[in-house]
């Protein structure tokens, strides 16, 4: 996230009087962590979170004593600790979006050996929830759950900008014209692209990787967040070719997982 964007959510933090600021911002710092970045000292998660040392030492010390942290004295770093593996495992195994929409996206991916995946937005990007990778042919990296993918780029994050409401859409548009101002137009160009394509066919493509179609749709319920399902292949055929393949296999599924969140909501 931008530093722009961290200076948002905090000045939201702080003038909402329910909020409790601490607990805010040892949430930032647990945020910093990423793949590649496993192990930060507090100067490297004070630049990542834009808080000051002497706060980011006083919150490492505590989120240390909670369990939360590991400290590499040697290194003088900190690591995630397992007791944050052990809550991302009670939430997937406690999830009912995934008790009702994972069999039929494993079944979907069996049957047609493709990768099938779900994800939902955090800030500025997708998370997958879960990914089932059945392609012929084995891709140049694996997606798991947690893994996090960029919006702007991506099916996922464009299917999710179709739908999401035009305020949060329109700030979402204006962080990524600052990250990629000198291709912004044509990023632009292509979300409104995708934008279209979701409100006629129900989905939209992308192919952000070399020989990789990715196409996706969003789930939409009342009362729950904006979800959306994907599809992807390692193919040399054209973009067009693959969602004459794909686009009505993929509306299934999203149907099916309507009708199996809605059953499980009754």
């Amino acid at each position: 996230m931008s530093d722009s964007s961290l200076q948002a959510v905090r000045r939201q933090h702080h003038e909402d009087p329910v909020l409790n600021r601490s607990l805010v911002r040892g949430v930032e710092i647990l945020r910093a962590f990423r793949p590649g970045a496993d192990q930060l000292g507090n100067g490297e998660i004070a630049e990542r979170t834009q808080l000051s040392r002497a706060t980011v030492s006083r919150l490492t010390q505590t989120l240390v004593e909670c369990g939360l942290l590991e400290h590499d004295r040697v290194r003088r770093t900190y690591r995630l600790a397992t007791p944050v593996l052990s809550l991302a495992h009670a939430m997937r195994a406690g999830s009912p979006v995934l008790n009702a929409i994972a069999p039929l996206m494993r079944a979907m991916a069996e049957k047609m050996r493709i990768n099938v995946g779900l994800a939902t937005a955090d800030r500025d990007e997708m998370v997958y929830l879960e990914s089932f990778r059945f392609n012929r042919k084995v891709a140049l990296r694996s997606v798991v759950a947690g893994q996090r993918v960029p919006m702007e780029l991506t099916s996922l994050g464009r299917a999710y900008l179709a739908v999401v409401d035009d305020a949060q859409r329109q700030a979402l548009l204006e962080q990524f014209c600052r990250r990629r101002s000198t291709d912004s137009r044509h990023l632009l160009d292509e979300i409104d692209a995708a934008k279209l394509s979701v409100d006629t066919k129900g989905y939209c493509a992308a192919s952000w990787q070399p020989e990789v179609v990715a196409m996706a749709t969003p789930l939409v319920l009342p009362d729950r967040p904006i979800y959306v399902l994907n599809v992807s292949v390692r193919t040399t055929a054209s973009m067009s070719e693959t969602q004459k393949q794909l686009g009505s296999p993929l509306l299934e599924l999203r149907e099916k997982a309507k009708t199996a969140l809605l059953t499980a909501d009754a």
